[in-house]
């Protein structure tokens, strides 16, 4: 036995067979042993293993590895124990052959074969046009992939086209390949940043890519990442990561400034949240001497503002009349002297504001003088002797300019607030000089780390992320943070907390004109009774003297957090929260632990799951929108008790109508809000309905804060209504049976029908003029009867209410949900 395996073993291609044998039965630790023997029995082992490697399956459905990858890591544990085994050894003559084929076996069909033979056959010594040819056959069969790992490992990126190497690469979803192909190689990246800069204009076509790449296959997908808004923010991430010129980046520029535009006007117009101002000044900052904004900013002002205020903008740039939309031209000629110039608002401002603010939103409970803006090292000694007292309770919050069109994130600290028991202090770190003194930079630092002093906050982590680019002193030696609540957390606790719903607990938000309340003011309203005034909020922070709306905001702003933590610990079991709400940090410091790890594990297990493939470099944030918590996500949670159909009641975002009447099909009680509906509205109807709402976007952000921990849901809007649907179901667990399929109307979410004459449905099919567009209603066979009722027709009657009080009467013929109000909707 023992010579037949050794005879097997000195021919590669009886031992491949044997080894064939051994993998397909999953007998591995045989496998390893008789290849481990094998090895010994070559004459040439380098050579004889390339046989063997030759003739082996590639990955195979099912496998976690492929049988080439156990026997070149049986391979190379057996060279460690035969030293002499190397390349050096072959002769001259034999070399560059056995070089050549290990090259031809680096292809997509085994993917783990790279490091081993590269390692094994010393290929970075071969002759690089060699290696370049072998690139060139790779990205000729759509290896993209493999051709750029290949030359990574083997230093080529300067010897190869980056374009044909990184687009292919990045309209396959694969940036992060193409950021580690340049990384490090400042001629590749600005090129890189630069051509996606150039697929931010607007001229650019996908179509150009199509024929530059004609053997590309894209999915539907892959050519909806490449728009403007998706490559302009991956621009930017990449100019500030590889330090490149944003005067070479010029459209990505322009489309950040452009979006801040479009933002200002919805802010100050729409939303009504902006001081004009604010406003004014954040305009001018974004559009400054480009032109090309200036024009939109009037068309912008024609659409928003009104014509005569497009036509004072246009005077104050000066704007040439063939650039001007209609009518600018002609308002500006009729404008008197007085009016044509920019309103500079009014420059004179009292400290206490009016009794419309006063019955609206929280004030400040200490009067003017009880304000200190500090700008001096004089005044915060008295700051220091003040709030560093032992048992001192501080308010902490920081105020920094809002970047719109701005091309560097990094936003440094303009004012931080300290608040004590009648008192706030205003430190200007604006001020020549102070700022970055010795005596500023420590007291922040004994403030932080003073465990006998309680500092309150909301959201600190972006605070914290401001403090950092302020003072890189915190970088080289990190700020200890002891003694630090952020009531962010306890306001999630408060939140998810059932026993908060009760009476006692925080009182109800009600949803009305103006912009709905979140974070701070959200919970200031939930806990007080009143929401903070947050027209200061995006002020030029930056700018001195600062005006006395925004000195009293950045008071209110530290000061209410005193009074809500008053009010939570004089009473926190009314809020479902415990006695010790410091607890509440912990509990989300282990959650967060917890989490990590639970993440971790994930990571290692897929690791081992594909451990035979080449790992992708670390991950980056791929071109594709920002996505919120989506549903089906996290698939560890348990399913909660199963449910029927009719107990599952939402209210659907008009952006998923589609999904809404798909669930009304299976008898889901499904609302749907009109085209013309704010989005706030869906929060309105889940807190009088007890609904869950359903969204997607944006919207989820500010509708999440308005109702419950988890009674607002986000789905993916790219998906189909019937895949979103699916999510929707296995979430909730619900089940429908036969008997729920098109139970209920998808127009006017009826769940019972009514039979009525053939001659009176044609009568209503002609009053509302459904006749012509509809096919001819169907009629049961003669002599026969519906026992359930058909399905709904699939369309959107004008004017269909969301909701019915229905009743049911029974004639034949043909069935239609009939309507309190006296409205019906024919569904057949």
């Amino acid at each position: 036995m023992s010579q037949a395996t050794q005879q097997l073993g000195a021919d590669p291609m009886a031992l491949r067979e044997q080894l064939f044998d051994f993998w397909t039965r999953k007998e591995l630790e045989p496998l390893r042993a008789v290849a481990f023997k094998g090895f010994s029995d070559f004459q040439t082992p380098l050579e004889d293993l390339l046989c063997v490697l030759e003739g082996c399956p590639g990955r195979q459905k099912g496998k976690a590895t492929t049988m080439g990858h156990s026997i070149l890591m049986e391979f190379e544990r057996w060279r460690r124990t035969h030293p002499k085994v190397t390349l050096q050894a072959v002769p001259e003559v034999s070399k560059l052959g056995l070089q050549r084929r290990a090259l031809s076996l680096l292809t997509d069909a085994q993917p783990s074969f790279m490091d081993p033979l590269i390692d094994i056959y010393q290929l970075g010594n071969l002759d690089r046009s060699i290696l370049r040819l072998h690139i060139i056959k790779l990205q000729a069969v759509n290896c993209y992939r493999e051709a750029a790992l290949l030359s990574m490992k083997l230093e080529l990126q300067n010897e190869v086209d980056m374009e044909e190497m990184c687009v292919p690469l990045i309209l396959q979803d694969k940036l992060p390949m193409a950021e580690s192909f340049v990384r490090g190689h400042p001629r590749l990246e600005e090129r890189m940043v630069t051509l996606l800069d150039s697929w931010c204009h607007p001229d650019f076509s996908i179509a150009q890519l199509r024929r530059q790449f004609p053997r590309l296959s894209l999915s539907k997908h892959q050519t909806d990442q490449i728009q403007p808004k998706m490559l302009s923010k991956q621009v930017f991430r990449l100019m500030e990561k590889f330090n490149i010129d944003p005067g070479l980046c010029p459209n990505s520029v322009y489309k950040r400034k452009s979006d801040s535009m479009r933002f200002l006007m919805y802010k100050r117009f729409v939303e009504k949240g902006m001081s004009e101002e604010n406003w004014r000044d954040h305009v001018q900052s974004t559009v400054a001497d480009d032109p090309e904004l200036q024009i939109q900013l009037v068309e912008l002002m024609v659409k928003y503002g009104g014509m005569v205020n497009a036509a004072q903008w246009s005077l104050h740039y000066g704007l040439p009349k063939d650039r001007l939309p209609f009518g600018v031209w002609d308002t500006q000629e009729s404008l008197p002297a007085s009016l044509r110039e920019v309103s500079k608002g009014c420059n004179a401002e009292s400290w206490d504001p009016s009794q419309a603010h006063r019955d609206r939103f929280y004030q400040l409970p200490i009067t003017r003088d009880h304000v200190h803006f500090l700008e001096t090292l004089e005044g915060l000694q008295c700051c220091r002797d003040t709030v560093l007292q032992p048992g001192c309770i501080v308010g902490v919050d920081m105020e920094w300019r809002a970047g719109f069109g701005a091309v560097s994130p990094q936003q440094r600290v303009a004012l931080i607030q300290l608040a004590v028991p009648g008192q706030v202090f205003l430190l200007d770190l604006c001020a020549h000089g102070f700022s970055q003194h010795n005596i500023t930079v420590t007291f922040i630092r004994s403030l932080f780390s003073a465990t006998t002093v309680l500092k309150l906050g909301y959201g600190m982590a972006g605070d914290l992320k401001c403090l950092l680019a302020t003072w890189a002193q915190f970088s080289e030696e990190p700020l200890k943070m002891e003694g630090v609540l952020d009531l962010l957390n306890v306001h999630q606790q408060m939140q998810r907390s059932t026993s908060s719903r009760g009476s006692g607990g925080p009182r109800g938000v009600l949803v009305g004109e103006g912009p709905a309340e979140k974070g701070l003011s959200l919970l200031v309203q939930q806990v007080l009774g009143k929401p903070l005034d947050k027209m200061e909020q995006l002020s030029n922070w930056e700018r001195r003297p600062l005006r006395t709306s925004q000195l009293r905001y950045a008071a209110v702003d530290a000061y209410c957090l005193l009074d809500v933590y008053s009010a939570l610990s004089r009473d926190p079991a009314s809020f479902g929260l415990p006695q010790d709400l410091c607890s509440i940090s912990s509990l989300q410091t282990e959650k967060s632990k917890e989490e990590k790890k639970r993440k971790e594990e994930k990571k290692k297990q897929a690791r081992r799951r594909g451990a035979h493939q080449v790992s992708d470099p670390a991950p980056t944030p791929t071109l594709g929108p920002e996505k919120s918590p989506q549903l089906g996500e996290d698939s560890q949670s348990p399913l909660p008790p199963r449910m029927a159909p009719q107990q599952l009641r939402v209210v659907c975002d008009n952006m998923l109508q589609g999904l809404g009447r798909y669930l009304r099909c299976l008898g889901v009680d499904v609302v749907l809000l009109e085209n013309t509906d704010d989005h706030r509205v869906a929060a309105q109807l889940a807190q009088e309905d007890g609904r869950v709402i359903l969204t997607c976007g944006q919207p989820y952000q500010t509708l999440k804060s308005q109702v419950g921990e988890g009674r607002c849901i986000a789905l993916d809007c790219s998906e189909k209504a019937r895949d979103q649907a699916v999510r929707v179901l296995k979430h909730f667990n619900v089940q429908p049976t036969q008997s729920d399929i098109f139970s209920r109307c998808q127009v006017c979410n009826s769940d019972q029908y009514l039979k009525m004459p053939r001659e009176n449905m044609t009568r209503l099919l002609k009053e509302r003029g459904f006749l012509q567009q509809q096919q001819q209603a169907p009629v049961p066979p003669e002599g026969e009867t519906w026992d359930d009722p058909p399905s709904p027709a699939p369309f959107l009657a004008p004017g269909a209410p969301r909701r019915s009080s229905l009743t049911f009467r029974q004639s034949k013929d043909y069935y239609s949900p009939k309507m309190s109000g006296g409205t019906s909707h024919i569904g057949w």
